[in-house]
């Protein structure tokens, strides 16, 4: 194996002569079996890649805003950076980090309803114009802060007022009024936002929300304002079907409602599509209790229910589960067990011994003993990357990877050494 280096001295794995992601996590547990046994996170780079290769090829009018909050890992800002992406960026420190990538100002907007006076201020001072909007008491603070500052007005949409406990975005008819005040004080409007969970599976909420979109364009129109940017959200969930069904319900919509002609430029923030299946997390065991030592109730003619304790959680790589994100269920490390083992009733935790650091509360596995590991796919939205705002523990190391096959792949598209100035081959010959 070779490798690259990027800015924070992590190396990235070139897995050569049929090597796979499965040898890198075998090769680094049995590492971790000589010491301390700590979780880590393989991050797979070429899946990245490929994820950019499904968007283009199935949405190429749309093009992709990446949110930074969902995994902020440096490798995958460069390599989004230098595949042309754009940025959606929550505070100040993201906007700081997608510009220490060399991303242009014009290329970021900065998203978030409520933001701080001074995260305004730091946008305007570097030229990062794009914000997005859906209160006045927002606008207010923008106009006073933010003289050239361009709004994308949020919108709610049905599927967010039926899932979520706290809605963001404004009603239809909340947008007329923004649209008076920002034309009073001054601030230039120039699109909408809107957000569809990628968990709805109603097409039909896409055609309400690009409805709304153009009736909010259509007044804007009427004010003065230049309506050129359309934003359908980050509800793409990763999967190949999900995207394509929902290229499928979109389509004729944005035909009908912005046609290539207008001007209007079509963006999303996939987020979620991107970086989940990059990221592979293994956890260790480090407790294990019987359910019947724990409820007298149960006898031994019951069947066996176990609770197990694993090295990270809540308050770690998994605090996304806090955030409402969903807990992949996990495999057990293959070198543990053969195919046949029975299975049990299992719950799993972190090992804070508090009652909010349960990370599945049921799933069914071969009786595990401490020491075992358990591998968890799919884990690059889950927030591990900001484990340490809510915790002083150490965050995982991550270990990069990427085949031969996927480095070629991001050459092709115009990715190389020179211009990505975070990697650096440790040995020659690519």
């Amino acid at each position: 194996m070779k490798g690259l280096t990027d800015e924070l001295n992590c190396v990235v794995e070139l897995l050569e002569g049929g090597a796979t992601l499965e040898d890198v996590i075998d090769n680094h547990i049995y590492e971790q079996a000589l010491a301390e046994k700590s979780a880590f996170v393989v991050a797979d780079l070429g899946a990245l890649m490929q994820q950019h290769v499904l968007w283009q090829s199935t949405l190429p009018m749309v093009r992709p805003f990446y949110p930074v909050k969902c995994n902020s890992s440096p490798a995958v800002i460069e390599i989004l950076a230098a595949l042309g992406v754009g940025f959606v960026c929550a505070n100040k420190a993201e906007v700081s980090v997608v510009l220490n990538h060399d991303v242009s100002p014009k290329n970021i907007i900065m998203s978030g309803v409520c933001k701080q006076q001074s995260h305004i201020k730091y946008a305007a001072k570097n030229g990062v114009n794009y914000l997005m909007c859906d209160n006045e008491a927002e606008l207010c603070k923008i106009a006073r802060s933010h003289p050239n500052a361009k709004l994308l007005l949020q919108l709610c949409t049905e599927a967010q007022t039926e899932e979520a406990s706290m809605v963001f975005g404004c009603s239809l008819k909340s947008c007329r009024h923004l649209l008076e005040a920002a034309k009073e004080l001054g601030v230039d409007v120039v699109g909408v936002v809107f957000q569809v969970p990628a968990t709805c599976k109603d097409s039909q909420v896409y055609a309400h929300a690009l409805s709304d979109a153009r009736c909010v364009f259509d007044m804007g129109e009427e004010f003065g304002f230049n309506m050129e940017i359309l934003d359908i959200g980050s509800g793409f969930s990763g999967s190949e079907f999900q995207l394509k069904h929902t290229l499928a319900a979109i389509r004729p919509l944005l035909e009908d409602y912005f046609p290539v002609g207008s001007g209007v430029r079509v963006i999303a923030e996939p987020g979620t599509f991107y970086v989940s299946s990059s990221f592979t997390l293994a956890v260790n065991v480090i407790g294990k209790i019987a359910a019947k030592d724990l409820h007298a109730e149960l006898t031994p003619s019951d069947h066996p229910e176990f609770l197990y304790y694993l090295s990270d959680g809540v308050f770690g790589s998994f605090v996304g589960k806090l955030m409402g994100s969903t807990i992949p269920f996990p495999a057990v490390h293959k070198m543990s067990f053969t195919a046949d083992e029975p299975v049990f009733s299992s719950s799993l935790w972190g090992p804070s011994c508090d009652a909010l650091d349960q990370l599945v509360e049921h799933c069914l596995l071969p009786e595990l003993s401490v020491g075992d590991w358990l591998i968890f796919k799919n884990m690059g939205a889950s927030g591990h990357e900001e484990a340490a705002v809510i915790s002083d523990s150490e965050k995982p190391p991550v270990y990069y990877t990427i085949s031969t096959s996927d480095w070629f792949l991001m050459q092709e598209a115009g990715l190389c050494l020179d211009t990505m100035k975070n990697f650096l081959l440790l040995q020659d010959g690519l």
